[in-house]
């Protein structure tokens, strides 16, 4: 995909529908807990307004996100729960209006980035399209664990193409995270949309493959399921092995969740 404004327009949507799921809730609504151990809806709307922010200086002013990164390498396990927590601690009329006006200055921001500008960030350095794409998928998991605290489901859409890509990019990166080599080979994806298309990534003739709905790929690499709670197929000890760590996010290994029932 070239065209970021594609990438963008599916995120401003993306946000939209989050906005919808909390705007109306009351302050116990707010404090209601979500499947993230520690988290509350407040907490999950405040991550994404810091990680907008934090998105925001990198392409506008990549001095002031380098000692924001450096704040990141001192407290590797912190950084971001605590980012969280001073925004889970403002009234919630404030903090949706924070995030409602970080992530329109992202989008503005983005927009506007030249042809082949490289953005730092958490990890790799980021172009326009592919910091859109990080932050799709981000609202999009968290948006997951907003929904599971309010008991409401959400119906997958074709945006999920654009997690499932990221989750793909990632790959080596999952390994590399952990102190693993990745393998050397790239593996086959299948996977089936919502609406029923195949999304095939990676050479036909791939000896690791992985197959399956789109949905559980995506849940997967956002680490919003265990990989035993998934229908997913993995072909290939290498590809059994990055369903257990593969994630789509910068940033230290996740833990994953529990599979259900434990």
């Amino acid at each position: 995909m070239s065209d970021p404004a594609v990438v963008l327009d599916d995120l401003r949507s993306e946000s939209e529908e989050v906005d919808l799921l909390v705007r109306g809730l009351s302050d116990e609504g707010w404090a209601a807990s979500t499947p993230a151990s520690g988290w509350t809806i407040a907490h999950q709307i405040a991550h994404l307004a810091w990680t907008d922010r934090a998105a925001l200086l990198a392409a506008t002013d990549p001095e002031a996100f380098s000692a924001e990164a450096e704040k990141a390498l001192a407290a590797p396990d912190t950084f971001v729960d605590d980012g969280a927590v001073e925004g889970a601690a403002l009234p919630p009329a404030e903090l949706l209006g924070r995030w409602r006006v970080g992530r329109e200055r992202l989008q503005s921001a983005l927009r506007a980035a030249p042809p082949g500008a490289r953005f730092p960030w958490y990890g790799p350095p980021m172009s326009a399209i592919s910091m859109g794409t990080a932050r799709l998928m981000e609202t999009w998991a968290h948006a997951k664990d907003i929904a599971d605290a309010l008991g409401v489901v959400r119906e997958p859409t074709a945006r999920l193409r654009h997690v499932a890509w990221i989750g793909i990019r990632a790959r080596d990166y999952a390994y590399l995270v952990r102190g693993i080599t990745p393998p050397p080979a790239p593996f086959r994806v299948e996977l089936t949309a919502p609406d029923g298309e195949e999304w095939v990534y990676g050479p036909e003739d791939a000896a690791q493959r992985i197959t399956g709905p789109a949905l559980d790929f995506c849940l997967l690499v956002t680490q919003r399921v265990h990989p035993d709670d998934t229908v997913l197929r993995a072909e290939g000890p290498d590809a059994a092995h990055w369903l257990t760590i593969a994630q789509a996010f910068a940033g230290p290994a996740g833990t994953g969740r529990a599979p259900q029932g434990a």
